[in-house]
């Protein structure tokens, strides 16, 4: 599943000359926490959160002006303190993904760097959505038809190009995939394997696959066998 298949195409945006409260104001107004900051022709400038907007709530000692003739952490608070406009309390550059990026890139990349949205934009920078944990956590809510065709269709046909993918059998229940049947090489299946664990809605992933080549160095031909024993040993 691609990022541009949860995202949100309807995007509120605002410009960098727009003042802090106007950013308070959409907030409280649409119920959300964050807004893309972008330029005229609609690229991504920024982001503008609520804990941007929190340090000029957090008291005097936050806004003096001697916090920011030095670098680092204590600099960028105390402009942000004493920020007017959007532009001297965003946070740049904002952290973007692609929309031809998988879901489950896309919910590595907010685990890691602790954020709570991500601005969708294009190569040349323009923004074209915007995809959010609330939106992650929906795309795993799916059923096991939805998983088992997404599994088929996309990954054994489009992804890998089995030329005969009805030899691999494809069962899952409540999430839990099960994989059977052969396949040209061993790093056929490993790959296989590692693709399947990546599709939103999979909570596990067990194997009982056969190659015709061996091809596969000793430490990943070890994770593989180990996959199949798992599978063996239900």
């Amino acid at each position: 599943m691609k990022v541009q298949e949860i995202m949100t195409s309807d995007v509120l945006t605002i410009g960098p000359e727009a003042e802090i409260r106007d950013v308070a104001r959409i907030f409280v107004e649409h119920g959300i926490s964050g807004l893309p900051v972008c330029g005229a022709g609609r690229e991504i400038l920024g982001v503008v959160s609520e804990g941007d907007i929190l340090f000029k709530e957090q008291g005097s000692s936050r806004r003096r002006p001697v916090l920011s003739r030095f670098g680092g952490k204590e600099s960028k608070e105390a402009e942000k303190a004493l920020a007017v406009k959007v532009s001297e309390a965003m946070t740049t550059p904002a952290i973007t993904v692609s929309p031809n990026r998988s879901v489950a890139d896309a919910a590595k990349l907010m685990s890691e760097r602790g954020i709570n949205r991500l601005p969708v934009v294009k190569r040349d920078g323009q923004l074209v959505g915007i995809v959010t944990r609330t939106d992650l956590v929906r795309a795993f809510v799916r059923t096991d038809e939805e998983i088992r065709r997404e599994i088929t269709e996309d990954l054994i046909r489009r992804t890998l190009w089995i030329e005969a993918p009805e030899t691999i059998r494809v069962d899952v229940e409540r999430g839990a995939v099960r994989l059977q049947g052969h396949l040209e090489t061993s790093s056929d299946a490993s790959l296989l394997v590692r693709l399947v664990s990546r599709v939103p809605g999979v909570v596990s992933v067990e194997t009982d696959l056969t190659w015709a080549t061996d091809d596969m160095s000793r430490e990943a031909a070890r994770e593989l066998r180990r996959t199949q024993v798992l599978a063996s040993s239900k």
